[in-house]
């Protein structure tokens, strides 16, 4: 049985959060004198020189009209990574609780749990890349079994980064039915799926956070704007931890004007899918690739004879991808973001020189 308050570490649940001056007024008026600003502007034709709403309220309406969900569900944070910091931060009691992290999947899960001194449960995935739901429950440490030590974090990335692929659904939701603890499934990829996304069964899973991002679809990695949904009651746990002001003035007037331009997004995402595509049937054309696996995701995992020199090859020829040989399971494999178009007929032009050489 799901219990939130036996999750959370004790000195959290203790906390006072900091106030700010924008947290004590909410409100419109005509002088602030309240936050020892610099009231005579700054350098930039902008003025940035007041302080950003504290809990992005504008930003989090819009996406409430997008998302379907109220803004009390929502966090936004400095990257989809401060929110992960944040999950082992409020609930893991460093040097005690586990976290449990399918393997491959994305690093940055165990560099926060190390960083935050929380022990890692890994399970790998199975040949096809999906969950080994018996694996699993062996390796949960339940709080009702153990609650001086016990498992309080899995993190499932679907579609998962690197292999591409979305687990099954079914699967998420034994182990979302069974798990006393928080499941955080990252959907980073999810505008590139056909998978539903688990926003929409936050209601049903008191336990449930997703995790999205604007880097992907909405192509504003730069802006490094990330969002946590949950329960209001997870949320507000977020919001106490988390620093005063950790989402800057100029992404939340970005974001606003970018979440203005769905349509956009969403050809975009269109030309994603559709290039990716294109790429696969390419690059089924070479007999160096032995493997092309499923994606719903804006890149690709291929296996292939000698991914080293391939690697190099790309790179004496300009292109970037990502060598992900030495990753469990992706032995053999480069992962190759989709690219636009002229970006993905160059690379087609570059491996073709090798079959040529």
């Amino acid at each position: 049985m799901f219990e939130l308050d036996k999750l959370l570490r004790p000195n959290i649940r203790n906390l006072s959060p900091y106030s700010s001056a924008r947290d004590e007024f909410k409100g419109e008026a005509s002088v602030y004198l309240d936050a020892n600003e610099n009231s005579y502007g700054s350098p930039l034709k902008l003025r940035y020189n007041r302080y950003p709403d504290p809990m992005q309220m504008k930003v989090k309406e819009k996406l409430s009209k997008i998302k379907g969900i109220p803004a009390a569900s929502i966090f936004l944070g400095n990257g989809s990574d401060e929110a992960i910091d944040l999950l082992f931060r409020a609930f893991c009691r460093p040097g005690k609780d586990q976290v449990l992290l399918p393997s491959p999947t994305y690093g940055m899960y165990q560099v926060s749990a190390n960083i935050n001194d929380i022990e890692i449960k890994i399970v790998s995935l199975l040949p096809d890349f999906q969950l080994n739901l018996d694996a699993i429950a062996q390796a949960i440490v339940p709080l009702s079994v153990s609650p001086d030590s016990c498992t309080k974090l899995i993190f499932l990335c679907s579609p998962n980064n690197p292999t591409g692929n979305s687990f099954f659904r079914e699967d998420i939701e034994v182990i979302l039915n069974n798990f006393e603890g928080i499941v955080v499934i990252d959907e980073a990829y999810i505008n590139f799926s056909k998978q539903r996304s688990f926003i929409s069964d936050l209601a049903d899973y008191p336990n449930l956070v997703v995790l999205q991002t604007l880097s992907k679809a909405w192509g504003l990695a730069g802006l490094r704007l990330g969002m946590a949904f949950a329960s209001e009651q997870i949320i507000r746990i977020l919001s106490k931890v988390k620093a005063p002001y950790n989402v800057n003035q100029a992404s939340q007037q970005l974001a606003l004007e970018a979440l203005e331009n769905l349509n956009q997004v969403n050809e975009w995402i269109k030309e994603i899918v559709n290039q990716r595509e294109l790429l696969v049937a390419e690059l089924k054309r070479f007999a160096r690739i032995e493997k092309i696996y499923p994606s719903d995701a804006n890149f690709l995992l291929v296996k292939m004879k000698d991914p080293e020199m391939v690697y190099r090859h790309l790179v004496e020829g300009g292109i970037i991808v990502r060598n992900r040989s030495k990753v469990d399971l992706c032995e053999g494999c480069l992962r190759i973001t989709i690219g636009t178009k002229s970006e993905n007929e160059k690379l087609i032009t570059v491996l073709k020189e090798l079959s040529h050489g």
